[in-house]
């Protein structure tokens, strides 16, 4: 498994993070998908067999959330 951090800029509705993390976790080859609130950082583990950090990229826009 690999890990990555990203930050996105409005990681602090509890909504919008309860739905990225919902989104994220569904998706084949994500293992893990934690948002840190205070500091805007995403921490997934995931498969990059199945997944690519790109891809991870485009479903966070596509939940309406930016990527620093």
């Amino acid at each position: 498994m690999d890990e990555m951090t990203l930050r996105v800029k409005e990681a602090t509705d509890r909504a919008a993070i309860q739905n990225l993390e919902n989104a994220l976790l569904s998706l084949d080859g994500i293992e893990r998908a934690l948002v840190d609130t205070g500091d805007g950082e995403v921490k997934i583990t995931y498969n990059s067999d199945k997944i690519s950090r790109g891809e991870v990229a485009e479903i966070i826009q596509q939940n309406g959330l930016h990527v620093q």
